[in-house]
């Protein structure tokens, strides 16, 4: 790829990544995992009855089921890279993506089979990959944060604590009221510790429960 030199700048596109939504960006706009997840179900079906058959007929299904899978996840990828990438020139802002490498190892204990499952199916580094590429041949510079907390942590007062995250898809801040689409105050914390990287202070209440990530 022939990069052009690094264009200095003092913001950035925060993108918060996963499953439900494969990717959130500051502003608000997300690319929904909805048509991923009707297909992996889909072919997860069809994937188990060709295993029982066992046949090289099915053998042979198995083996293009992969490859149109591997070409499936390309193509989404690819349209949300550029998208970011074409937002981030257009706001003269860099790109910030969450560190996602080990994420696998990391759930192995604690996720459910099926969570794992789901996981694995996406290809969250390509996509990483392909933003950091695109971005390169414009001079956008890309930085990686890590995660850690950012689903539980408040955008607008800092303050940390797993209750916040009342749903998948809402946060309520129990500290000030403050309440949004839980994705992007996700994107707007990883935005700001682009910049500021500070370690959120966890609070210990109890009772809160989990707070549903993905």
């Amino acid at each position: 790829v022939e990069a052009k030199p690094v264009v200095p700048v003092s913001e950035f596109l925060g993108v918060d990544l996963g499953l439900v939504k494969l990717a959130t960006d500051s502003t608000g706009e997300a690319f929904s995992g909805e048509q991923v997840e009707r297909l992996r179900r889909r072919r997860a079906t069809a994937r188990k009855q060709y295993q029982r058959a066992g046949t090289k007929s099915a053998k042979r299904r198995l083996r293009k089921m992969a490859g149109r899978q591997a070409r499936f996840q390309k193509h989404i990828n690819h349209v949300i890279s550029k998208s970011l990438v074409a937002k981030a020139k257009t706001l003269g802002a860099g790109i910030a993506l969450e560190n996602l490498s080990g994420l696998r190892g990391r759930t192995e204990q604690t996720a459910s089979r099926s969570l794992r499952k789901r996981i694995g199916n996406w290809a969250f580094y390509q996509l990483r990959s392909f933003v950091e590429y695109k971005a390169a041949r414009e001079g956008i510079p890309v930085v990686l944060v890590s995660p850690a907390y950012s689903s539980q942590t408040c955008s607008a007062c800092g303050h940390c604590e797993r209750g916040n995250r009342q749903t998948q898809s809402e946060f309520v801040c129990l500290h000030c009221g403050f309440s949004m689409n839980a994705d992007q105050n996700a994107a707007l914390n990883i935005k700001a510790w682009a910049v500021r990287k500070p370690a959120p202070k966890v609070s210990t209440r109890k009772g809160q429960g989990q707070s549903p990530r993905l």
